[in-house]
């Protein structure tokens, strides 16, 4: 499947091991999904995947993997945040053979403030038949 050329990254990728913290190379682990090589198998492979689109500034992929109902119509990233890390704490579902699931993770970043981290309850869903970002789980 090739990349579209409306989700072409806004900024060169030159990154060695994937963001997403897997340990993996970039271009085998999270690159192939933002160059739509492959599709997230879970909803917590796309849940580390749009974290590394965060972390290599790649916001068509980000409203790529958005659900219809949910996407805006534009998103800008800040250029003055850097990603730092990810912790993933729990995931509820989201396997192969499921259509929902929800993914807890902790992210951490840099900005002109210092160092940062955001604590969010993420929901997915499958869109025609692929994992999509739903929005957030609130208590």
């Amino acid at each position: 499947m090739a990349r579209r050329d409306s989700r072409q990254p806004r900024r060169a990728v030159t990154v060695g091991v994937c963001p997403c913290g897997t340990g993996l190379p970039y271009g085998d682990c999270c690159g192939r999904l933002h160059s739509g090589e492959a599709q997230a198998p879970t909803a917590e492979a796309l849940m580390r995947s749009r974290y590394a689109a965060f972390a290599v500034g790649d916001p068509d992929y980000l409203l790529h993997s958005w659900h219809s109902s949910t996407r805006p119509a534009r998103l800008r990233l800040d250029p003055g945040q850097r990603w730092t890390g990810l912790e993933i704490v729990a995931t509820e579902q989201g396997g192969l053979f499921d259509s929902t699931g929800t993914v807890e993770f902790r992210a951490h970043y840099r900005d002109g403030a210092g160092a940062g981290s955001m604590t969010e309850r993420s929901r997915f869903v499958r869109e025609d038949g692929r994992w999509v970002y739903l929005d957030v789980d609130k208590p």
